[in-house]
């Protein structure tokens, strides 16, 4: 739309002083808005051109007069120009505050992001898990700690974040908090959701990260083999809590779900399925997709040890399950007592679902990626690593097919 600026010179008759003359004002119109100041000159009423916006006359006053309307009237044109060079939008307020050497309101970067993290907090359990807001304020301390180191400041004016800025930022997480390629990567993600935040409320009119290609490096996921999740089954540990955090662990290398989604599993999360038996028919709280789930035999035997449990008559929990701090500091006790040479952590269990469990025994990606509510196979191929096992099941089959003759048979003639 092409911008119209009218400028008028009219008197307030209304504000005459003792001596009968009356203030000259400026009024300013663009695209229907309009501001209005004064010019500091007063004159006589009748001396006035309302259709001229001038005084009349040519002797001394009106001609100083005349000569300061005309000045000002260019002085509000070249700030228009001004506005057009810079590649501002042509408004009232933006015309204002060129003409009158006021500066844009100055948005700061901290306090646009917390206000972004205490929204995240607020929706806790509705949209976000306790994890994302975490990340989201170790990001901000990250930003924060930069910028003190950097540039010897705690806040930053939006509009002075380039891609140099973020170029340091990435070299600091690197150098400096000793963060591997995904974390740093990770963590200037976080960054950039505040960015596109700021462009999408019009505070800013560009984007720094427009040249920044990040790479996440594929890191190889561990799991369990399946005699190692055999070991950890048929374990019986003389105290309660580590046959507790067995089981449900165990659990959950039968089902592919999160700590968190186990831990969200009430009663009416069991359905009776297609086939005639039990599912779990929930939803991933990470990325709020549908996860329907047939109940392997272990599966469904853990949830039966359970069913005399407090947490499972009183609060409708399925299982009792401990934080998940708790749960991580217990599986190392269960690791080093079965003499398991891995980290095991939770989500270990996640792979070792996806890789072991399901396609290592011919369960296509296609139903692994639905179990485990991902939304494209992509991100199960990260879990769902094919084992030298299953190439070999598979080429075997081939193997057998051309031994028997099913395959490069000569055609008969016809």
């Amino acid at each position: 739309m092409k911008t119209k600026v009218s400028i008028l010179f009219y008197i307030k008759r209304a504000k005459v002083n003792n001596l009968g003359v009356c203030p000259i004002y400026t009024r300013v119109t663009v695209n229907a808005k309009r501001f209005e100041f004064s010019t500091n000159k007063y004159v006589n009423p009748d001396k006035w051109s309302s259709e001229g916006n001038k005084v009349k006359g040519t002797n001394e006053e009106a001609r100083t007069i005349n000569n300061h309307l005309y000045y000002l009237k260019n002085q509000i044109l070249e700030a228009e120009k001004s506005l057009f060079k810079k590649d501002i939008s042509i408004t009232s307020e933006n015309l204002k505050n060129e003409l009158f050497g006021k500066s844009e309101t100055k948005r700061m970067l901290v306090p646009i992001f917390l206000d972004h993290n205490n929204k995240v907090e607020s929706l806790l359990g509705q949209e976000y898990a306790p994890g994302t807001l975490e990340r989201y304020k170790t990001s901000l301390k990250h930003t924060v700690d930069f910028m003190k180191s950097k540039y010897a400041i705690t806040d930053i004016d939006i509009k002075e974040i380039d891609h140099a800025f973020i170029m340091d930022y990435e070299f600091y997480l690197r150098s400096v908090r000793k963060c591997n390629n995904n974390t740093a990567v990770k963590y200037l993600k976080n960054f950039k959701k505040i960015i596109r935040l700021c462009i999408a409320n019009g505070w800013l009119d560009r984007d720094p990260f427009v040249n920044y290609k990040p790479k996440v490096r594929e890191v190889e996921r561990e799991f369990l083999s399946q005699e190692e999740v055999l070991t950890i089954y048929t374990k019986q540990f003389k105290t309660e809590r580590l046959n507790l955090v067995k089981d449900i662990f165990v659990f959950s290398c039968f089902t592919g779900l999160a700590y968190i989604d186990v831990k969200n599993l009430t009663k009416s999360n069991i359905h009776i399925g297609i086939d005639g038996g039990k599912w779990i028919f929930t939803h991933r709280q990470k990325t709020e997709t549908a996860s329907r789930i047939p109940l392997l035999p272990i599966a469904e035997q853990i949830i039966q040890k359970y069913k005399n449990h407090s947490q499972y008559i009183n609060e409708d929990k399925l299982l009792p399950i401990l934080t998940n701090q708790k749960m991580n500091a217990y599986l190392k006790e269960i690791a080093d007592v079965c003499e398991i040479e891995k980290d095991l952590t939770f989500h270990i269990a996640r792979h070792t679902f996806a890789t072991t469990i399901t396609l290592t025994n011919g369960v296509p990606i296609e139903s692994v990626s639905k179990m485990l509510g991902h939304k494209n196979l992509k991100t199960t191929q990260h879990y769902a690593k094919v084992l030298d096992r299953k190439i070999s099941d598979d080429m075997r089959i081939l193997k057998n097919k051309f031994t028997t003759g099913h395959l490069l048979q000569p055609k008969k003639a016809l």
